[in-house]
Formats: structure tokens, sequence, C-alpha cells
């Protein structure tokens, strides 16, 4: 469990920056902050996937409370206007926040006077259930409760422009035919809510205001030990909508269950197993994960990235066999699909595909699931024979020395993929260091699973070439690190960058086996290294960024040029582990941050400079994986006797 107490809840500062989450396991979500303070346009109590997670509307945005208690009302909702007022401010009578078995639990008392709300969405359907418990009263009360809803895009706004048609059915009512909302006694009517701010939105340089409809009111006389259910769920909505309390312990159960069949070792790694589970969804039929809540819908690249602690720190090896087969099923001219967000499948990154081949590796090595190494050999060897030819962006091996090279103008390839006005502000055309450490691993996995003993001969041979290239290609000497890129158009890049780590960090890695080389790698990275995880560049570059913050523009320039990102905490952990380094310590201030900010997971990115505010989506699927497998340390057991087949 996750507690806070008054101090926390009362403060709007501190309860309005940490922000809660839970996920429909169809790519839908319901979100918002510990004081009800919608800060976000992506904040609602109802958020539908439509064909996918890239594809979100928003419905019911909140669910006003009022107590009334004699000829008092005391207003639990929090919300802020367009002047910047905030009223009510209900977090005010907010005695406790919890989070327990991944379900939130809010706590307000005035006087003798304690009601209570639990929430949690149903796994597999666009569906909210809301309890209201009145938990003790020396008398009757009355609990209102005013939806505001809307239907619009979670990545734009709504505004006043007419009426919405709004449909009073038994119980409830159904908004513009998108959604419907039942709990009890319903009373018609309705208004907008005219200027409703986020203070996030504003902070990123983006419209903070719009308009919701305050969608007439649910009512009940509550004694104490009674409770009021509200259910929303999208359409089709076929009959009786389910009972939110059987929402709640659904979710419950299900926690508890993913929960033993992770086997978490303590506290922590069980609350890693359910953020996990928040990323992993089914769509179109198919299993996948979600990069990050609440702007992210799929990215190849963060799904392989994150496979080993989403599937196989999860005792999820079924489903994870799933997603690497529907993922195969995506290659096309030897590269994965990376993104699906506009429409159509786009093939946009030069390590997403080799990050698919790390990913199978594991699985076969943890699994012991050699029928699946067979059956995806042949993708392997498309992917290999490709880049060996060449394929889109000039991404090829460079036959010289074996190495793989990339870049195209216009294009930021690497997982350093932040564009300004659609140029790249990382393009780091050339080889990249993290690249060529995937691609000798890439090369050794096509060694292993290589259908004939000839092509099992010849990728052996082409990743002992690489290997060797990269030694001679990457190592700067004197205990200097790595260069970033090397043959690019304005020669050899030696930034200070912690994608060098990967060469140490990953089995197979052209480093992996030198302790020496690792130290020299490690400590070339040491100064990059905060409590949240390694900085993406030094401090000391003259294009280092401090803050992740502004406009969009401003953010992005800032994105990989020393902002924090929590994932590389992984292969900092794993290569200072080869180098035979004590790395446990450095996950304590991670494991802290659960409480820090997108309560019970870990965050995108966060700033560069102390004391490293978190930025960037509030729930990360490759942050919380790695920090999940890192403490678990999946097993490698079967990879010999798979070499040996």
């Amino acid at each position: 469990m996750i507690r806070f107490g008054p101090q926390v809840c009362g403060s709007l500062d501190e309860s309005s920056r940490r922000e809660w989450l839970v996920t429909d396991g169809v790519g839908g979500y319901a979100m918002g902050t510990v004081a009800g303070l919608r800060t976000r346009r992506y904040h609602g109590l109802l958020v539908v996937a439509i064909t996918g997670p890239a594809d979100r509307m928003l419905g019911l945005v909140a669910l006003e409370p009022v107590l009334v208690v004699g000829d008092a009302r005391h207003r639990l909702g929090v919300d802020e206007w367009s002047g910047g007022v905030v009223d009510p401010r209900g977090n005010e009578l907010l005695v406790a926040f919890e989070l327990e078995d991944g379900v939130p639990r809010w706590r307000w008392q005035i006087g003798d006077i304690v009601v209570e709300r639990e929430l949690a969405m149903a796994y597999g359907r666009p569906a909210v259930g809301i309890v209201h418990r009145l938990v003790s009263a020396g008398r009757p009360v009355r609990l209102e409760l005013t939806p505001l809803s809307t239907w619009r895009s979670v990545h734009g706004e709504r505004f006043a422009d007419g009426d919405p048609a709004v449909e009073s059915v038994d119980g409830g009512f159904v908004f513009e035919r998108a959604f419907r909302v039942a709990g009890g006694a319903w009373q018609g009517g309705g208004s907008w809510y005219r200027g409703i701010r986020a203070r996030e939105e504003a902070a990123r340089g983006l419209n903070d205001v719009e308009d919701v409809w305050a969608a007439g009111s649910f009512a009940a006389e509550l004694e104490a030990g009674d409770v009021h259910e509200l259910t929303a769920a999208a359409a089709p909505f076929d009959g009786v909508l389910p009972q939110a309390s059987e929402i709640v312990a659904g979710a419950r159960k299900r926690a508890r269950d993913l929960i033993a069949r992770a086997a978490a070792a303590d506290d922590i790694d069980a609350q890693l197993t359910l953020a996990a589970d928040q990323f992993t969804i089914t769509t179109g039929g198919r299993p996948t994960a979600v990069a990050g809540y609440p702007w992210f819908g799929e990215w190849s690249r963060d799904l392989m990235t994150s496979y080993e602690g989403l599937y196989l720190a999860t005792g999820r090896e079924d489903e994870g066999r799933e997603v690497l087969r529907t993922s195969a099923a995506t290659l096309s001219e030897g590269m994965l699909a990376n993104t699906a967000d506009t429409g159509a499948l786009e093939y946009n990154t030069v390590d997403g595909t080799l990050w698919f081949v790390h990913a199978l590796d594991r699985h076969v090595a943890t699994a012991d699931d050699a029928e699946l190494a067979d059956e995806l050999a042949p993708a392997v060897e498309q992917v290999v024979e490709a880049h060996l030819a060449g394929t889109r962006f000039g991404i090829g091996a460079d036959p010289a020395d074996g190495l793989l090279r990339q870049g195209a103008a216009g294009w930021a390839l690497t997982w350093m993929d932040a564009r300004v006005d659609g140029e790249p502000v990382t393009p780091r055309a050339g080889k990249p260091v993290e690249v060529n450490a995937l691609w000798v691993r890439t090369l050794a996995v096509a060694a292993r699973i290589a259908r004939t003993p000839e092509k099992r001969e010849k990728y052996a041979a082409l990743a002992e070439r690489a290997q060797a290239s990269f030694v001679g290609r990457f190592v700067r000497g004197h205990g200097r690190g790595l260069y970033d890129v090397v043959d690019g158009p304005a020669g050899d890049d030696a930034a200070v960058r912690p994608n060098q780590l990967l060469a140490v960090s990953l089995p197979d890695g052209p480093l992996a086996d030198d302790e020496t080389a690792a130290r020299a790698v490690v400590e070339a990275c040491r100064p990059l290294l905060t409590p949240l995880g390694p900085r993406s560049l030094a401090l000391t570059d003259p294009a280092y960024a401090p803050y992740h913050r502004g406009s969009p523009a401003q953010r992005d320039r800032a994105y990989h040029q020393g902002t924090v990102w929590p994932w590389l905490v992984g292969p900092y952990v794993d290569a200072a582990r080869r180098a035979g380094l004590a790395a446990e310590p450095l996950l304590a201030p991670l494991e802290a941050h659960l409480a820090d900010w997108g309560v019970g997971s870990v965050s995108e990115t966060a700033d560069g400079a102390p004391p490293h505010a978190a930025t960037g989506c509030a729930f990360q699927a490759w942050s919380v994986a790695e920090l999940l497998r890192v403490r678990k340390e999946v097993p490698v057991a079967a990879t010999a006797a798979l070499a040996a087949r």
C-alpha cells in the first residue's frame, strides 16, 4: 500500500502533482491527481480507446461529490478556473489517499463524518466503477454527485457549442450515444462549466482551458456503512451495467493473482508488477503494450526494450510469446514496424528491430522455449540479411568493417528521436554505439538459432568481425569509455552519453566479457548518474540542457540533451555488475520515486538539474520494466542449452 495523510492531501501543491492511474486492459484508462484536481487535458474517469491506444476519447471527466449534512453543503471536488481561482477546494477535507492492490481510495472527514471513494476499471472492457461508502456518521447524510462529461479526443479540448445530446435512461443517462452512466436516483438537467483550467497544459505551452457539461446529478441518503455505486461504460452497452463494487472487487482479486504469478519477492516487486500490468493490453485481438500514459500509444521500440520487465519478470511468458509472434509479422525489408499512431504502420527506427531480436533471445532463454526460436528463426534471418544488404534510411552493414550505419536527412532513427520543426535534435548519423552493440548481439543470436549449419557459421563469423571492429573503432582508450557515434558526417562523436552502457550490459555485448573495458565504460558514465537514473548528456557538454520544461519545442530540444531517463538505470546496473561493482544501492531512490509523482509507477523522464523533478509521462513502460527487471535478475540458464542445439 502507498498512503498519504492529511498534510500531503490538504496541500494542493503536494496532492495535485501526484497522479494515479487505473487501466482497462484494452488501451483505455482513468487518471487524475490525489487532490481530485484535473491538471491535464488527459485526466478523466473514463478514457476510451476506440480503435487502439493511439485513438482515445475522453468521456466521463469527473464526478463531483457534495456531502449534505443538515443545512450545510460540503463540496469535496476540486476545480481550477481560467482566472486561476481554485473553487471548490475539497482536498482540504481529504485526510487520506491510499493505493492498495492497484485500487485508489480517497477518504474525506468532516467532524465525525467519514466518507470514502474507491475506483477501478473493468478488465477487458471500457467501464469504470466508483464506490462511495459512508464509513462513519452520527446521523444520516445526503450524497450528491454531479457527473462532468464531454466526448472529445484526449489530445484536444471542447468548448460550449450548443447543448450536447443527453438521454435520460433508467438510473442514469447516455451522453451523445458514446457512453452511459448508471448510479441510481438520477435528476436530469445540466449546464456548461465554462473555463475549466488544466494547469499542466499551461506549463507545457499548450491551451489550458475547456468547457465541460455538468449533466444533472445523482443523489442518495446514506447512513453509516451504506454505499453508493456508480458505473460508467462506453458503447456498446447492452443490458445492465456491471456493479461498481464487483468491478472494484474484481480488480483487487486480479491484482493479487498477478502478484502471485510474478512470485513478487517484496512489496516493491509487487507494486512494480501491478505497474507493469497497466501497460500490457490487448487490442485488435493481439497482445501489445502502451509506451506511456497519458499520451503515448504503441511503440515497438519501447515494447521490445520493456519486454523482459513486462512479460518475463512477471510470469507472463505465454502472453509474451504472442507479442513476439505478432510483432514479427510486421517485418518489412528487415525492419519491425515501430508505431501505428498515425493509423498506418511506420518503419522509422534503426534499433527497434534489434531490440526485438534481443527480446526473442531473452524469452527463449528464460522460458526454455526452443520451439519459438525455431518458429521465428526465419524472421531473425530476414532481419540480418536485410541489414547486410541495406534497407530504409541508409541502414545497413558497412562492408569495410561489418558495423551498422544509419542516417537520412530529416530523420532521428535511434531512441534519441526528438525533432523540432521536422529537424532532428540528435540525428546521430553514422554508426551509433548502442545500435552497434545491439547489432553484435543480433548476429550472435542469429548464429545460435539459424536453421542450417552454414548460416550459423556465417552469422558467427559476422558477429566476431563486428565485435572486433567495435573494439577497434569505439574504444577511446585511457579509460575514457566509448565514442557515442563513429564515422558520422563530422567524424567521430565523443559526447559522453549513457548509450555506451549497452556495449557492456547486453548479453553478447561487444564488451560484456571484458571487465576492464566494462569498468572504463561505467567510470565514463558515472558523472551522468542521478538518483533517478543517468542523464542523457554530460553536464560539461556545451549542448547540455538542465531542464526538460516549457513549450513543446523547448522540451524536445532538451529531451535527449541532459534530461534524465530512468529506464537507463537497467543498463547502468547491468554494466556495473559486469564490471564487478556494487549497483543495488542505486535502485533505492527510484523505489522511493514510486510515491513521488505517478503513484505506484516510474516516470518517463526527469530534469537533469537537482532536485531532478519528474517530467514527461508520469507512467512509462520501460522505466517500470527496467527497474523491475534488474531487481528480479531474470535467469539465463537455458542459453547454453539453446547454443548446443
